[in-house]
């Protein structure tokens, strides 16, 4: 039978990619994908929360109603992990990442949400509503910066590399 990716079957390479090779990967992921899986914790126990979000550097960032689950469970313990991945069509075409950092959440008048606000594409979501775009809103922004990202490309694989990369902020 022939083997549509050949390079798949060869033993598993453990080589890793350049800190700049890394943070390009990493990069295009977080730009080219809109959807993530949140996961916290709290009084109730794990919570995996499907959430459309936008990206800023390595961060990420969502907007949430502050009586949320997935908001009480962060002011519960705001570590965080977030899941991010590219459509999959097969093992060769495995593309994602998994954030780990501290949730902050910046109500509208906070001090440190301006920058972040500024990448956030809230046009998108007041066009869907039929929402006035003159009229920018004052939701709750969650920002995680973060701090540790487990990215995985089996493309990487074809190239020698590990198909797991480890970053660290």
């Amino acid at each position: 039978m022939p083997l549509t990716n050949p390079w798949l079957s060869r033993p598993t390479p453990t080589r890793r990619l350049t800190r700049e090779r890394l943070e390009e990967r990493i990069l295009n992921l977080l730009s080219t994908q809109n959807m993530c899986v949140l996961a916290t914790a709290g009084p109730d126990g794990p919570l995996a929360t499907p959430v459309r979000y936008y990206s800023l550097g390595f961060a990420v960032m969502f907007t949430a109603a502050p009586l949320s689950p997935k908001l009480r469970n962060i002011a519960a313990d705001p570590r965080v992990s977030v899941g991010i991945f590219a459509p999959l069509v097969s093992l060769a075409s495995s593309r994602g990442a998994q954030l780990f950092g501290t949730a902050r959440v910046l109500d509208p008048d906070h001090p440190d949400r301006a920058p972040f606000w500024e990448a956030f594409r809230w046009e998108n979501e007041h066009a869907e509503r039929g929402r006035p775009l003159s009229t920018p809103p004052r939701d709750t922004l969650v920002l995680i910066e973060a701090d540790r990202i487990v990215y995985t490309e089996h493309w990487l694989r074809r190239e020698g590399f590990a198909a797991r990369q480890l970053w660290r902020r």
